[in-house]
């Protein structure tokens, strides 16, 4: 997909996640933040950090009120987009430093010389593999530090109503096998069964747990439809399962384009409840 619509796709997911955020986790990491002042501001860094809307989230919902925040983000265009959406942050006590850069890249030259506070992920873990990724990340945070990663993807596709239970079931284990086999640059970058896994990986890396719960997405039309943009969200969804499947040999080409098209209508019609299972996870270094 091209970068306005991924990005405006990013911009749909924001009420989607809203809802989700497993609360339980959020008030934990709350509470385990250290307390922020104008002499000593909270220093987050935000790792693929998007279009803004976490930081956005952070400050409408209160998490952060004196911080100097790093957001890094592979993707120019992103950026860009953050650097319009956060303008207003300019007159706030939240100092902003938005960069474009490969996150371990970064990541690489700032451990040793610029600790942080908290460290934040958001869906963004199950893109990676973890296990390595993980003491690359930590190294940023001070001794003591709290990560909050949130929407990791955790096995679950859910679409009703069923169309063919035989053939739904088919599309949901290829899609997530196609997770599981995703490589990037020669490296592997994806687990479908993200968010079980990362409590134990936490765990091995030394680090302390100190709450975990589910961040579901549930998204399904009310009486006036789907909430804001979230019709373009599923449809992109949708999308994204067919760019994932689409010249599958284990699937027949004629049925899997009736599937997608059959979902694309239940988009338009309001009909499409859409549920993927997530979790989220904070705790201390």
């Amino acid at each position: 997909m091209d970068s306005r619509q991924f990005i405006r796709y990013l911009e749909a997911k924001k009420t989607v996640d809203d809802r989700a955020l497993n609360r339980t986790v959020w008030q934990t990491m709350l509470a385990t933040l250290p307390p922020q002042s104008a002499e000593t501001p909270l220093r987050v860094l935000e790792i693929g950090g998007g279009i803004g809307t976490m930081v956005e989230r952070m400050a409408a919902w209160g998490a952060v009120t004196h911080a100097a925040y790093t957001l890094v983000d592979a993707e120019a265009a992103n950026i860009a987009a953050a650097q319009r959406r956060l303008a207003e942050f300019g007159r706030t006590n939240i100092a902003l430093e938005l960069v474009t850069d490969d996150l371990f890249a970064y990541c690489a030259r700032a451990a040793g010389y610029k600790n942080w506070n908290l460290l934040v992920a958001h869906a963004v873990l199950d893109l990676l593999d973890v296990p390595t990724a993980l003491p690359q990340l930590l190294a940023c945070l001070t001794d003591g530090g709290v990560f909050y990663f949130t929407i990791n993807f955790d096995g679950a596709t859910i679409f009703e109503p069923v169309i063919d239970p035989a053939l739904d079931a088919q599309i949901e284990q290829l899609y997530h096998r196609s997770m599981d086999a995703r490589m990037t640059n020669g490296k592997p970058s994806g687990d479908s069964q993200a968010g079980r896994h990362l409590i134990h990986q936490l765990s091995a890396a030394g680090t302390t747990v100190l709450a975990a719960g589910s961040s579901d997405w549930v998204v399904f039309a009310g009486k006036d439809g789907y909430s804001a943009d979230e019709a373009f969200f599923l449809h992109t969804i949708i999308d994204m399962i067919y760019a994932e499947l689409k010249g599958c040999a284990k699937l027949d080409a004629v049925q899997f384009a009736q599937w997608i098209e059959t979902r694309r209508r239940q988009i338009d019609n309001g009909e499409l409840v859409y549920i993927a299972h997530q979790l989220d996870v904070v705790g201390r270094k």
